[in-house]
């Protein structure tokens, strides 16, 4: 029997402090998430992480947004699905333009922030999203929260969807993410995030406050590269699952 498989991915390139520490995640993490202008990154930024992904052996996907660089790509927008569509297809292959100046593709779309929690709330923002990846390539994986309507919405869309959990959040009982507004949002520990990666993994779900267990069932756990302690974070995440016995590795085509 082969061991449970599980992919690690990270956003990248939103760092304030440039890619540095980026290069140093990815030697950790079988997927990137990149930053392709709507809240972060620029054609620099996308250029070098595409080479250092191909490099890695890591799977590069795009990581749009809401047009919004003034708020982080972390405020709904109120953009009519034509203007979702367009935003998102355009900073999609701005990414794909600079991967294929390094030799490097595209391997999947995981949309950020505000748009990532919009597509699971409103189905029109996940069939906008949806459209725009099919304009440029409808191969890409699509990734979204586990539990999300939109993996349906998208597999009926005729994509190959990806079903994601959180190493370094906290959630609550009802399934969502703790709002970033709230104290302890954030998961800061290496160790407790090591912790909650591997119950997640091996199928075990996010122990709460409370002492109960959410069940997730997810193919990818994400570490956010410009978390306090990111790299430590995704370290400690990369050693333990290896040593609960689990093939890390990015999903399958």
């Amino acid at each position: 029997m082969s061991p449970r498989a599980i992919d690690l991915n990270a956003d990248l390139g939103e760092h304030p402090q440039g890619i540095e520490q980026d290069a140093l995640i990815l030697g950790l993490v079988t997927s990137a998430n990149v930053a392709c202008g709507g809240h972060a990154g620029d054609a620099g930024s996308m250029r070098a992480l595409a080479r250092l992904c191909l490099s890695a052996g890591v799977a590069l996907g795009a990581h749009p947004s809401y047009p919004d660089r003034a708020d982080f790509g972390r405020r709904e927008m109120p953009l009519s699905s034509s203007e979702i569509e367009s935003a998102v297809c355009e900073q999609i292959a701005a990414l794909a333009a600079a991967a294929h100046a390094e030799g490097a593709t595209l391997a999947h779309v995981k949309p950020h922030g505000a748009l990532y929690h919009a597509c699971s709330r409103q189905a029109e923002v996940a069939t906008a999203v949806g459209r725009a990846v099919r304009a440029l390539d409808p191969r890409l994986r699509l990734v979204a929260e586990a539990g999300s309507p939109a993996l349906a919405l998208w597999r009926s869309m005729g994509f190959a969807v990806v079903a994601e959990a959180f190493a370094d959040r906290r959630y609550e009982p009802e399934g969502r993410l703790r709002s970033r507004h709230v104290p302890g949002a954030l998961i800061e520990s290496p160790e407790r995030a090591a912790e909650q990666a591997v119950r997640i993994a091996l199928g075990r779900g996010a122990l709460l406050d409370d002492g109960s267990v959410l069940a997730l069932a997810a193919e990818t756990l994400c570490l956010h590269g410009d978390a306090p302690h990111a790299l430590e974070i995704a370290r400690a995440v990369r050693a333990a699952l290896e040593s609960a016995g689990l093939r890390v590795r990015a999903p399958s085509a």
